[in-house]
């Protein structure tokens, strides 16, 4: 078990005034892996099923995270926004590991919003992360991506502006049935990306994979552009953590890790940074 000498807020909705914790926090020891191996530097691991998946991903972050907060006033972070991520985000914002962290010490960008989508449409990923994280964590900001802006490349300034403020510390992020991360699809992804926001065409696997999760009812009514994040802000994190669940991600999964490197299998990106991890669970890793 890991002790952690901590001064978090606990609750989202605690006064910032009050329910200050200064003690040592002991969390749960991670699941144990039924798989571990590497490519290149990606350390990936297999655990028994998805719950034991989010388990282990949110305590690889709280531990991390943990870390930073101690001498640090902003802890800046990316997450991903998809039904691949459920477990882990309820893992992350329940107690214990959730109290582990003064999260008014965080600011969180998400990676990527449909263009046309107003923020409080069902399927717009914003919708997602104030269900499943914001609403449960008292943030020291958000910085949401406005699929509905007007001018969607002014938009992609003005998130570029605020991602080049100060490094990004860590991405929690999936990886898509044709291996993007982020919007960053194989025809669009590049590795050495000038930008760190753009607008992008969604190819046609990405668009069905909406369909294929359950958020929209035909690929007809998948929207067709996204802003995203690009590679590059991958690239230049401090830290990776991927958590990717479910059978109709095995083939990217397993391009991922022992396909080239190369951008038809954008994820393969992971392979090159210095400190990214890949969970798994028996359906994602079979045909590893």
């Amino acid at each position: 078990m890991l002790r952690i000498k901590q001064i978090c807020r606990v609750g989202a909705s605690a006064d910032p005034t009050t329910n200050i914790i200064d003690d040592a926090m002991t969390l749960p020891n991670s699941p144990s892996p039924i798989r571990e191996f590497s490519s290149d530097t990606l350390r990936a691991t297999v655990f028994a099923d998805r719950q034991k998946m989010g388990e282990a991903a949110a305590l690889h972050v709280v531990e991390y995270l943990a870390r930073l907060q101690e001498g640090r006033d902003e802890i800046r972070i990316v997450v991903g926004s998809a039904p691949s991520q459920d477990e882990f985000f309820e893992s992350l914002t329940a107690p214990p590991l959730r109290d582990a962290i003064d999260w008014t010490k965080v600011v969180v960008f998400h990676m990527d919003e449909y263009v046309g989508l107003a923020s409080d449409h069902p399927q717009s990923f914003r919708a997602y992360q104030r269900e499943h994280f914001v609403s449960k964590v008292s943030l020291k900001a958000f910085h949401e991506i406005r699929g509905e802006a007007i001018d969607p490349e002014k938009e992609c300034l003005r998130l570029s502006d605020l991602l080049a403020e100060k490094p990004i510390d860590l991405m929690c992020c999936g990886i898509g049935e044709n291996g993007h991360l982020a919007f960053n699809d194989p025809p669009v992804a590049d590795f050495d990306d000038p930008k760190l926001v753009k607008v992008v065409a969604m190819d046609e696997v990405c668009r069905q994979q909406q369909v294929n999760d359950g958020c929209f009812p035909s690929i007809e009514t998948v929207p067709t552009h996204a802003i995203t994040l690009t590679l590059k802000v991958f690239a230049d994190a401090e830290k990776l953590s991927c958590v990717v669940p479910a059978s109709t991600k095995a083939q990217a999964v397993a391009a991922t890790l022992n396909g080239p490197i190369s951008t038809d299998c954008p994820a393969t990106l992971m392979r090159r940074h210095p400190d990214a991890r890949l969970f798994l669970e028996p359906d994602s890793a079979a045909l590893l």
